[in-house]
């Protein structure tokens, strides 16, 4: 990439020195695409993603095909990536959906909880309360199997149903999950709607209520246009773990007027600018979300990635 590429380097001492970017955009990124992707093509993307620098990278989802027809192939797929130098965690619904993944192998798990009531019943068709039940057995055994669990946690900052989701009852459900054994959570900013000070409130309760900084990720939505600037809030906070999507894949089925995810190339951008590592190659990214988007047949929403795929013609 040429040096008109990057952006100038100009560090902020007050943050942390390296993020790490868990990649979600081969499961997140790709779940809602309507027409199948091949196997293949999704065993290439994640060995692109990882011969980019990314060493978490979420390749999966043992849930059955009825409720998410495009990750019917975990079986088929997650075999293919033995030998890809990155973590692979995986998402699991349920017990069954935990045995697949323990059967081929799979070390890192996450299980999906909800911060509010109606998406719970939405996405999970149970209660808040039976949900988070349904999870105690699934951590508990992945945990006896050595496996490290992730509980992603949506509708953190608010719920298209209800609106806010008070902060104390996100708190709840997180310090539930960390009970249970989940080694990290992952705050979801579902619908898009946070705004920096609510990112700062949440993580400091949190703090208040015995859930320490370095358990917790981000996954900031695009909606409004506060992604990057909530992960910067995050950052002032000492947070590390960053989930982001190649080329800005993804959104929700459940949450109609969620736009995508937070786009990799333009969090490494942001982090490049601060000086803070992430060990992230950005041209090769780059080239890997041109490269996805050409096989979904159009072009990637990453204001980055546009930018210097233009420049590169």
């Amino acid at each position: 990439m040429s040096a008109e590429g990057l952006p100038m380097v100009v560090p902020a001492t007050d943050l942390p020195s390296r993020v790490r970017i868990h990649e979600v955009g081969a499961r997140d990124g790709l779940q809602n695409e309507k027409t199948a992707v091949p196997t293949s093509v999704k065993a290439e993307f994640i060995r692109r993603l990882a011969d980019a620098g990314l060493t978490t990278i979420e390749a999966t989802s043992f849930v059955h095909p009825k409720w998410v027809p495009q990750l019917a192939d975990a079986e088929q797929l997650f075999p293919l990536l033995a030998d890809v130098p990155a973590d692979l965690p995986v998402l699991v619904p349920n017990q069954r959906g935990l045995d697949r993944a323990l059967a081929l192998g799979a070390q890192r798990v996450a299980v999906f909880a909800s911060a509010s009531e109606s998406f719970a019943r939405a996405n999970l068709n149970r209660s808040l309360e039976e949900s988070l039940g349904v999870y105690e057995p699934v951590v508990r055994h992945a945990k006896k199997a050595g496996a490290h669990v992730r509980g992603y946690v949506s509708m953190c900052f608010g719920d298209p149903w209800e609106g806010a989701v008070p902060i104390h009852q996100v708190a709840s459900v997180c310090t539930t999950l960390r009970d249970m054994g989940c080694d990290e959570l992952s705050l979801g900013d579902t619908i898009g709607v946070a705004t920096p000070g609510h990112v700062q409130e949440l993580l400091n309760v949190l703090n208040e209520e015995g859930v320490p900084t370095n358990v917790i990720g981000v996954h900031f939505h695009d909606t409004y246009g506060q992604a990057l600037a909530n992960t910067y809030a995050a950052l002032e906070h000492g947070v590390t773990t960053i989930d982001a999507s190649a080329g800005g894949l993804g959104g929700c089925p459940y949450a109609k007027s969620a736009t995508g995810n937070l786009a990799t190339e333009d969090l490494v951008w942001m982090l490049r600018g601060l000086g803070i590592e992430t060990g992230v190659d950005l041209g090769r990214l780059t080239a890997t979300s041109v490269w996805m988007a050409e096989q979904l047949g159009r072009p990637s929403p990453s204001r980055t990635v546009r930018a210097l795929s233009h420049k590169d013609q």
